[in-house]
């Protein structure tokens, strides 16, 4: 299990990174999310590394 939590604000990204946090279903910054560990989230997460926070639960 992986816990994602947004830290920073996707305000002056483009597009299709907001559309990744948004697909990861983070709305504001501190909100987290718990997913399986998948290769497709290890995708996702990299896209928007420098946004958001990983912790292995």
């Amino acid at each position: 299990m992986v816990k994602v939590t947004l830290v920073k604000s996707t305000i002056g990204e483009v597009e299709s990174v907001k559309a990744t946090v948004a697909a990861l279903g983070l709305k504001k910054i501190r909100s987290s999310k718990t997913f399986e560990d998948t290769p497709a989230l290890q995708g996702q997460i990299k896209k928007v590394s420098h946004l958001v926070k990983v912790e292995n639960v």
